[in-house]
């Protein structure tokens, strides 16, 4: 469990409410939800997305948007959560050192928007890329995380 910040140091507060939003909505993510936990995963994500925005790294922001293709995804706002993953997708898989785990959700969540969004045939490529990607991650701890992830999208 995240501990608060115990000052007044603005950007600690940042970052703690940036990762408790973040937690909450990928926690919602892969659960059953109703319609009130429909709301608190998106305004978890767009908060988590806005905090990260002010105090984080490019990664962060990557990160946060990721998180917001995902939630619009399984929300089924396919549209917005396409444009969520492409931006994300290329970031990710553009760079050299992007760890296993993190390809493998690059996958997933760009297949998600994808289905989301209708669009078949990419849905079926990046579905495969996950499923492959998932596979390979290294640290059963990172691949039983991200599996949770990868059990909520529907296959071709």
């Amino acid at each position: 469990m995240l501990q608060p910040p115990d000052n007044a140091d603005l950007q600690a507060w940042h970052r703690y409410f940036a990762k408790q939003a973040n937690n909450r909505a990928w926690e919602l993510s892969v659960d059953t939800r109703g319609v009130a936990e429909d709301r608190e995963m998106l305004d978890a994500a767009h908060a988590a997305a806005w905090h990260w925005q002010v105090v984080g790294t490019e990664l962060h922001h990557m990160r946060a948007t990721m998180l917001l293709a995902e939630v619009h995804a399984a929300l089924g706002d396919g549209a917005t959560a396409m444009g969520y993953a492409r931006e994300m997708h290329a970031y990710f898989l553009g760079k050299t050192d992007t760890p296993d785990w993190e390809v493998a959700f690059a996958h997933l969540v760009y297949a998600h928007a994808a289905h989301a969004a209708g669009d078949l045939a990419v849905h079926r490529s990046a579905y495969r890329q996950a499923a492959t990607a998932l596979e390979a991650i290294a640290n059963e701890e990172d691949r039983a995380i991200v599996l949770q992830s990868f059990r909520q999208l529907a296959a071709p």
